[in-house]
């Protein structure tokens, strides 16, 4: 055989498994974790968040549990102030909404609060964590220990950049930029 024959079979060969790795990793099998990595779907594209239940086991079991109920398909980012945070999670739009599961303790953590960082929201008692949370466009550590993190994202944060800012719990919610779909990169197939 010669050189050349021995080189293209080898080339055909890293394409074919690199084709194979992309394919996987399209179809969610590629996550490290594919059962800690969220993908959430925005109207400007993909978010990967990795999860962290090493710190917070059980807010990542809660999101986990309304990801797979389909829980936060359709919500809207009801609160998103430029160069600090987008909040979501409240079927009602309002920010006073929650799931009808029961609050959460605090697993308030040694996260810092940083660009990318997924964290509950809660209201001035520790303990009322349910289903919204927000995403930290830029750092805000005088957020640590006071709010559970249980996330970050590891690729698609320019698609967070992009949410709307604004409040619309003032009336204009309709005009809110929406949760297209969450799912475990597991349940992908």
């Amino acid at each position: 055989m010669s050189k050349a024959s021995r080189n293209g079979g080898f080339l055909n060969a890293i394409g074919g498994l690199l084709v194979a790795v992309m394919t996987l990793a399209a179809n969610g099998a590629g996550a490290a974790d594919p059962e800690n990595t969220i993908y959430l779907e925005l109207k400007t594209g993909r978010v990967v968040i990795e999860l962290l239940p090493n710190l917070a086991p059980n807010h990542v079991k809660r999101i986990k549990e309304l990801t797979r109920e389909k829980f936060y398909d359709g919500i809207v980012f009801h609160r998103v102030i430029d160069g600090f945070m987008a909040q979501t999670g409240d079927p009602t739009g309002t920010g006073g909404g929650g799931s009808k599961k029961p609050d959460l303790k605090a697993e308030f953590n040694n996260e810092p609060h940083v660009r990318g960082i997924l964290s509950m929201a809660r209201t001035n008692q520790p303990d009322t964590a349910n289903s919204q949370f927000f995403i930290v466009f830029k750092d805000s550590q005088f957020l640590d220990k006071q709010y559970t993190a249980w996330g970050r994202v590891i690729e698609g944060m320019d698609n967070v950049d992009k949410i709307k800012k604004g409040d619309p719990r003032s009336g204009a919610v309709n005009d809110a930029d929406r949760i297209i779909s969450m799912k475990v990169a597991a349940d992908v197939k």
